[in-house]
């Protein structure tokens, strides 16, 4: 029964997708959706984009391992999108509207050169198959644990979805999509944390369960901040960036009508995030009060919904966290098949593909990564080892050069090559180094960006000039 509900409700998203793709005329309705979304559908796409695999599974997983300090990882995000919003979102969306930009590689050209463009998009595409897959990942393990079937079936079904609605018409049809599965999120979460606080566990025994597990500290489990200052920061200085410079994030925004409907649209979904990390967070710890010995975090979510709750409001979460993991899904197969297409495809040809070939080669790219998404949940098996390997590489590669770019005209294109070539092998030798750990508060990440960024500075010191934006 709940497995017709869902491959009927994915038939429904890949029907309206491919419906609304009919609107698409070119590249500019495929990429930026014409540049006429509204503040309201702007809202809509960045949070469903937002809350996929981490922010459901993945933080529920955390909670269920380290409690209430698990709130961290979405409100990261959400300081992350207020940022954006604010400040970076409206200056970068300046330069897109100015110069008919398309992706984050078209203003890195503009603003480098070729060359940077380059070495971006290639680092990209790796990153973007890694949460691709974390988003498959999440829906293989919800298929495997409440409809009982094997975790590629549900990866293979989710990448199927997103590639169908994607490819039929890019960021037209994926707007339209993310606002039906963004209702049923806010259904699914709205109902069933209320629900199992009064029916499964409350705070009480919640707190009586921490209490009375042996390999719990009851008072750090049950605190804000209980993974100490260093694990917060570690959060932060991960994610906090990777939602500022997020090209799928930024690309998205590339669509709004104007600055405003970013401030309103980008801002308010931040805030949103804000008030959303609670959720998944005391659904974790639900899940641990019933269930204090399962030996995988991340089934934490996945068991509660299939032995504690109720057909009906299960039925309603599998679908919520169905669409969380896809509207992730189809943000990630937008990144990685814009920037393959136009930033390599196109650029290592030397010559525009035209707007019909440029479409063409678009929807190939959202096909072939949608399938080595697939292919590659099935190897990496966990949700945070995919998130975390795109957020370190996206964060140390791309935050110093692109907001040097956006704020300074010192940075040219050898400080910015210099900056991201150190970035990613500095950050590895320090993880090594420290099996993980960093130097005092600094995880490897921090250090890798720290490094970036006094490499940009060094370079670009005897650089002053003017920019060329």
């Amino acid at each position: 029964m709940l497995l017709a509900c869902i491959v009927f409700y994915s038939l429904a998203l890949a029907a309206l997708g491919i419906y609304t793709g009919r609107r698409v005329r070119g590249a500019s309705d495929f990429y930026v959706a014409g540049r006429t979304l509204s503040a309201p559908l702007l809202f809509s796409t960045f949070l469903a984009a937002n809350l996929g695999a981490g922010s459901t599974v993945g933080v529920a997983g955390f909670a269920y391992r380290d409690g209430l300090s698990a709130w961290w990882w979405v409100a990261s995000a959400g300081i992350g999108s207020i940022v954006l919003g604010l400040f970076v979102g409206p200056r970068i969306y300046r330069l897109a509207a100015r110069h008919n930009l398309y992706t984050v590689g078209d203003y890195l050209e503009l603003r480098y050169g070729r060359a940077v463009r380059l070495a971006a998009a290639s680092v990209l595409w790796l990153g973007s198959l890694s949460i691709l897959a974390a988003q498959l990942i999440a829906i293989g393990f919800i298929f495997q644990v409440v409809l009982n079937i094997p975790p590629a079936w549900g990866a293979a079904l989710g990448g199927a979805v997103v590639a169908a609605y994607f490819c039929a018409g890019g960021l037209t049809s994926t707007v339209r999509v993310n606002a039906v599965q963004l209702g049923v999120k806010a259904a699914g979460f709205g109902l069933a944390v209320p629900w199992a606080l009064t029916n499964l566990a409350g705070w009480d025994e919640i707190r009586a369960a921490a209490l009375s597990h042996p390999a719990v500290q009851a008072g750090s489990y049950l605190s804000w901040t209980g993974i100490g200052l260093e694990g917060v920061l570690g959060y932060a200085v991960v994610l906090i960036p990777s939602f500022i410079v997020s090209p799928g994030l930024l690309q998205k925004l590339y669509g709004a009508r104007d600055e405003t409907t970013i401030r309103r649209g980008v801002t308010g979904q931040g805030l949103v995030l804000l008030l959303y990390s609670v959720l998944p967070v005391l659904l974790g710890m639900i899940a641990f009060a019933q269930f204090p010995e399962l030996e995988n975090p991340e089934m934490a979510l996945p068991v509660l919904l299939a032995k504690s709750f109720p057909l009906w409001l299960g039925g309603l979460m599998l679908a919520a966290i169905f669409s969380a993991e896809v509207s992730s899904a189809d943000a990630v197969l937008f990144m990685l098949s814009t920037s393959v297409a136009r930033d390599l495809v196109e650029t290592l040809r030397k010559k525009p593909l035209g707007d019909r070939s440029l479409l063409r080669v678009t929807r190939a790219v959202a096909l072939a990564g949608a399938a080595g998404g697939v292919g590659l949940a099935i190897w990496l098996q966990s949700i945070l080892q995919a998130l975390m390997v795109f957020y370190s590489l996206l964060v140390v590669m791309l935050f110093v050069p692109l907001l040097a770019g956006l704020y300074s005209s010192r940075p040219k294109a050898g400080a910015a090559l210099a900056s991201m070539a150190v970035s990613a092998p500095v950050t590895v030798v320090f993880y090594v180094a420290t099996g993980g750990a960093g130097v005092g508060i600094l995880n490897p990440a921090a250090l890798g960006i720290l490094v970036s960024g006094l490499v940009l500075v060094l370079f670009s010191i005897p650089a002053a000039g003017k920019t060329s934006v």
